[in-house]
This record gives structure tokens, sequence and C-alpha cells, in this order.
């Protein structure tokens, strides 16, 4: 894929949608992709074998949940979650969340269901 080369703005982005946990493309760096989505209630429990992915908080307040324990983001904070580590998002309250992960990544990793994104739109 061609690199797109602009400028985003991540509020505008963010306003073109209503949906949750549907992340969209908004940019592609070395077979990394930048993805955002906005988060309400709880993800489902999954793993990624062979991906790590990076969690940052752009607005609320988001809690990854592990089997061990949980860690709370609020508004510009983030979280690396290893490849292998168990884990699900969970949004009290609406939650816009920034992703970095491989280009491969499936977003419910090893638990594929209704929420299952197996290609994600640019926006």
């Amino acid at each position: 894929m061609m690199m797109k080369t602009e400028k985003i703005d991540l509020m505008e982005k963010f306003g073109r949608f209503n949906d949750h946990y549907h992340p969209r493309i908004v940019a592609e760096v070395n077979g990394q992709q930048a993805k955002i989505a906005k988060f309400k209630g709880a993800f489902i429990w999954h793993t990624h074998e062979h991906e790590d992915e990076l969690f940052m908080v752009i607005k609320g307040t988001l809690k990854l949940e592990f089997r061990d324990k949980t860690v709370t983001l609020t508004q510009n904070q983030m979280y690396a979650v290893p490849r292998g580590i168990e884990h699900r998002p969970v949004a009290e309250e609406e939650v816009w969340a920034l992703m970095f992960e491989p280009a491969t990544t499936i977003n419910t990793g090893n638990a594929e269901g209704d929420l299952t994104r197996d290609s994600l739109d640019w926006i």
C-alpha cells in the first residue's frame, strides 16, 4: 500500500463515527498501523500470539484488564500489551483510543466472534 502523506487531525477523525470497538486505520509506518476506535463497555478476553499492542487514551478512562491485575489509563497515557498476554479493554464511559500494532493484527486476536473485524477501513 502506498503511504498516505497528509496531516492527521485525530479529533476530526473521531468525529466521523459513533460505533464502538470498530477500529479504523489512520496511518501506516513500516508495517505498523495506527488505528483509532471508540470503546464503551467490556470487550472480550483475547490474546495476540504474535503481536504486541499499544493503547493510548485520547479521551476518557480505559481499564485494561489482565488475569492478575488491572491497568487504568487516562487521557494522554499509554500502555503496551506484550504478545501472548490475555487481556480485555473495559470502558465504563466512552473512550477514544489510538492503537499501534502490526498491520496483520486482528482486533479480537484468538477469540473470533461478532466483534471481529477481518479488514479495516482507512479513515
